[in-house]
């Protein structure tokens, strides 16, 4: 099993997207002048919103919604939200950053890697493990509530005279977010349209999507490398630490969540690794339009240049290892 896992950690960590990103980070390192004008960059950011979120949609349309089904998305909704909040907390206890960094930082732990569920999936079926197929669109729902409570930390920890506005105006001001608005609505678009609905646009939201992250992962490598270069010490051992330890701390939320849910060990396995997991493309992107003052340099680089290689080489192994263990 140990060989495969690191066939499977060399390949992903070796996928063009990875590999698009690193090149970001070489030519902002090298000072070229390589570049990604700012309005493409939002299009980029606000294509793989729409692709992500419709594809979640199609997803809970053509797999039905049973209890099962809904209990673990509503679980995954409430471990999405609130996985932030711990991780907010351990960033400020024992760091020094800012509220704004830290609740960006928060919500790529509180959101998922589809990559990492892709990788977990795998290893899974090597082993024999059967799961439950609408684990995906649990993926796709934990997205979005991240996201949320990120903002809400960073919105709380504005100016007093902006903070102290009612929870009310806070939560309108959330909702209407650009960056929560196409997740969510084209969520329930694809919910709405379902099988005829991908077929119809899957042209444009499947085919082109890889190569798309591949420009926004070349942005987000440029605005990293950039960052890392003006300001190298701004990933403390601290933070390095926190990119290992947290998706441990995830996941021993999520594991007795699994269990009372009655998740099969395989499916045990995958529900562990999504909350364990951290995101590198919808929260980005998100952050990118709803956040632009935090700092790319330290969100993106920890949850892609710390946690993502964790999790493919160790990660995802003990998460099993915990699942056959609880839940065999």
């Amino acid at each position: 099993m140990t060989l495969s896992i690191l066939d499977l950690a060399v390949q992903n960590l070796a996928s063009p997207m990875v590999l698009f990103f690193a090149l970001g980070v070489a030519a902002a390192l090298i000072r070229s002048d390589l570049s990604v004008p700012e309005a493409a960059a939002k299009l980029l950011a606000l294509y793989l919103m729409l692709a992500i979120g419709f594809k979640g949609g199609a997803e809970v349309s053509k797999s039905g919604l049973d209890p099962s089904m809904a209990l673990t998305i509503g679980a995954g909704i409430l471990l999405s939200f609130f996985i932030p909040l711990a991780g907010y907390f351990f960033i400020r206890m024992t760091t020094r950053l800012g509220a704004v960094d830290a609740a960006a930082v928060a919500a790529h732990y509180g959101s998922i890697s589809i990559v990492t569920f892709v990788a977990a999936t795998e290893i899974v079926r090597g082993l024999g493990l059967a799961y439950e197929g609408y684990l995906i669109a649990v993926a796709a729902v934990m997205e979005t509530p991240a996201i949320v409570a990120a903002l809400l930390l960073a919105r709380r920890a504005a100016p007093k005279e902006q903070a102290g506005e009612s929870m009310g105006t806070l939560l309108r001001e959330v909702a209407t977010n650009g960056s929560i608005v196409i997740l969510v609505g084209a969520f329930f678009i694809g919910w709405i349209t379902g099988e005829r609905g991908m077929d119809m646009i899957s042209p444009f939201i499947v085919d082109p999507f890889k190569g798309i992250l591949c420009l926004f992962l070349l942005d987000m490598g440029l605005v990293a490398g950039r960052g890392l270069r003006q300001g190298a010490r701004e990933l403390s051992p601290a933070l390095i630490a926190y990119g290992i330890y947290f998706p441990l701390v995830s996941a021993a939320f999520a594991a007795p969540v699994a269990v009372l849910l009655g998740l099969s060990v395989g499916g045990t396995a995958l529900f562990i690794t999504l909350a364990a997991s951290a995101s590198y493309i919808a929260v980005p992107a998100a952050m990118r339009l709803a956040l632009p003052e935090a700092n790319p340099a330290i969100y993106l680089t920890l949850s892609l240049g710390v946690t993502f290689p964790f999790n493919l080489s160790l990660g995802i192994p003990l998460y099993a290892a915990l699942a056959q263990r609880i839940a065999g």
